[in-house]
């Protein structure tokens, strides 16, 4: 499992948190320590604790809570704190409790500002990057939203403004402490008077314009959307959501879920809006396609634009995640991948270039060129990859052709490429996505896959392409 310090945002809501010391014992799966559960019961208690007149310290109260949290991350439902919760209470999050909403959400009782013509004022900068960029990332934060919604947001340079933003250390007057580096990223407070609206930044992180550190952007569009009275969204895609993932700053797009949530508060801007919003794939639409699939240390992983399906063993339901949440340093979208079994990696493929992971660690060298495995100067892009450990033998295919790499020479095969028609019998002459499962290759083209037989050079079965992820 994934062991990485969780990072929070943190939206300040009126909450009443017992800070009573839990003495009980609670059963512990081998691979969870005293130190997780201390930190599991202190994550429950922030993000999802209502007791519902159950003492905090009860095992009652500990198992709801965990189911709460497995239930709005789409985990298996247990009650019991395994490894699999565990990691996805240490991913990088937002402070506020999480509710039990299937899409965006609002704070009870909907709370919005009252006028459409807001001011910000930046009161001190981080010296991690530059005023000027300050300015830049926060105005463009600003932008995402009233690009979509009638408010106009202006930024003064003194007095009170609507939403006052701010870089503090630790504790600074607000009742909500920073925690230190990689902690809390920063908090926000819903629209009202004194303190609503206003947002404060962690100044102990690494702020930057890019992926390094924390995207102050991406952490201040996110804060931006509470301080307008949007809460925590239960899409993975939207910018709602409670965790952190890395985007580009000028390849981000406010997703369709975060739009029709604040337009629900305050309707449309009026504006001819020609930009896309990225809406989540339905899991279980029966024309979903896939750009490609891989295998990694037995799951089975299914990527579609920034998004990735994990197929968990002992698990009923695919984990459906961000793939920069996993790895930050590869692209948005990819365009292949496959596991070496034989080099305990996985490589992914994106134009002429491909890099490589162990687990969920980017390796140093990378990316590398295509050419550097034996592929032409006229190949531009990998469709698909996948390895028969059996044979030893890796096969990229591209458009209606097909390359075999020799995993035990580490280099192509002679008479390279060859048509796919004719030698992969029915499965079409074009592959988008191809992985080996249970002695089968597996061929995704389109909505549809074909469960090929090796051995026996025949397609046996043809299902959806979704079929492993929708059960």
């Amino acid at each position: 499992p994934i062991k990485k310090k969780m990072k929070y945002f943190q939206v300040p809501i009126l909450l009443i948190l017992l800070n009573s010391t839990f003495a009980f014992t609670f059963p512990l799966s081998s691979e969870i320590n005293q130190h997780d559960l201390d930190f599991a019961k202190q994550y429950l208690m922030q993000f999802y604790d209502s007791s519902d007149g159950l003492k905090a310290s009860s095992n009652d109260n500990l198992r709801a809570n965990i189911m709460k949290m497995q239930n709005f991350f789409g985990l298996l439902v247990t009650g019991e704190l395994n490894s699999e919760t565990l990691e996805v209470m240490k991913k990088p999050r937002c402070g506020v409790q999480d509710s039990q909403s299937l899409q965006y959400n609002h704070f009870p009782g909907r709370i919005k500002w009252l006028h459409n013509n807001l001011t910000y004022r930046i009161i001190n900068y981080t010296p991690d990057i530059t005023s000027s960029e300050v300015v830049t990332a926060i105005k463009a934060a600003f932008k995402m939203w009233s690009d979509v919604i009638p408010l106009k947001f202006t930024r003064i340079s003194s007095g009170i403004a609507d939403i006052m933003i701010s870089f503090a250390f630790g504790v600074h007057n607000d009742g909500y402490p920073f925690d230190g580096p990689n902690g809390i990223l920063a908090h926000a407070f819903p629209p009202g008077p004194n303190l609503g609206g206003d947002v404060h930044f962690d100044e102990a992180e690494t702020w930057s314009m890019g992926s390094n550190g924390y995207n102050l952007f991406l952490v201040a569009a996110h804060e931006i959307g509470h301080s307008l009275g949007m809460a925590h969204s239960q899409d993975v895609g939207a910018l709602m959501f409670p965790t952190y993932s890395y985007s580009n700053m000028q390849e981000f797009r406010l997703p369709y879920d975060d739009v029709v949530g604040i337009q629900a508060l305050y309707g449309s801007s009026g504006n001819h809006d020609q930009k896309h919003h990225p809406k989540t794939p339905e899991t279980c639409d029966p024309s979903l396609s896939f750009d490609a699939v891989s295998t990694l240390r037995g799951e089975i992983m299914f990527y579609k634009d920034r998004f990735v399906w994990r197929v968990v063993p002992r698990m009923p339901n695919a984990i459906l995640t961000l793939t920069k949440s996993l790895w930050p340093d590869l692209p948005t979208k990819i365009d292949a991948s496959y596991e070496n079994v034989f080099k305990g990696t996985t490589l992914f493929f994106k134009g002429t270039q491909y890099w490589a992971v162990t687990g969920y660690s980017t390796l140093n060298g990378y990316p590398k060129t295509i050419a550097s495995l034996g592929f032409p100067s006229a190949v531009k892009k990998i469709d698909a990859a996948v390895q028969i450990p059996d044979i030893r033998k890796t096969f990229f295919f591209v458009e209606n052709k097909y390359w075999s790499y020799d995993d035990s020479t580490e280099r192509m095969d002679r008479g390279n490429p060859k048509l796919i028609a004719d030698e992969w019998n029915g499965i079409g002459d074009q592959v988008d996505a191809a992985f080996e499962h249970h002695g089968l290759i597996n061929f995704i083209t389109g909505y549809t896959m074909f469960r090929y037989d090796y051995n026996t050079n025949r397609v046996i079965e043809i299902v959806y392409a979704n079929s492993e992820i929708c059960k």
